[in-house]
């Protein structure tokens, strides 16, 4: 697991990420990482911490998103989430949320936030999803957030074995 706060402690945070899952986006010549998902038991708390360390302010929402497919399977997922601009990444805190178990599963037992994922921002998320599944990786879920008037396609990828991460491919 790597957690959000040992990112923090490094003087240049975007040398660390680099390094995250590197190998393995160089060779499908990913674009820059833009978001590092967040895994938090309490949005709210989370983004109170990180305000209280600089990073922020946070923008919180909820929603009920109907276009939910994971694994195969249509669902309805709802959660909440915080986001915010840290030295040029989108931090995205998430819940565990209703309907699914996919954030669920990475919350940690002591509180710590988790970086589940990584995102990169795509002009369509179907080129690099059909990418990753001819090599050998599933996507665990694809879906779409709707918010008048902006709708996000997004799709995250079952990298973990390969990568060591699970990647997000995000097209607003």
């Amino acid at each position: 697991m790597i957690f959000f706060d040992d990112l923090l402690k490094d003087d240049n945070i975007h040398e660390t990420v680099s390094r995250i899952a590197y190998d393995f986006r160089e060779k499908y010549k990913f674009p820059e990482v833009r978001q590092l998902g967040v895994i938090v038991a309490d949005v709210e708390k989370a983004a109170a911490q990180l305000e209280e360390k600089g990073i922020g302010p946070f923008f919180i929402a909820s929603d009920k998103l109907k276009s939910w497919n994971e694994r195969g399977e249509n669902r309805t997922f709802s959660g909440k989430l915080g986001m915010a601009i840290y030295k040029g990444y989108e931090v995205e805190l998430l819940e565990p949320g209703v309907g699914s178990d996919f954030y669920r599963t990475c919350v940690d037992e002591k509180g710590r936030m988790v970086v589940q994922h990584l995102g990169f921002l795509v002009k369509d998320v179907d080129v690099y999803r059909t990418q990753l599944e001819k090599a050998g990786s599933q996507t665990w879920v694809r879906g779409t957030i709707k918010s008048f008037p902006i709708s996000t396609e997004f799709a995250y990828m079952d990298t973990v074995q390969q990568a060591g991460i699970i990647l997000e491919f995000i097209d607003m």
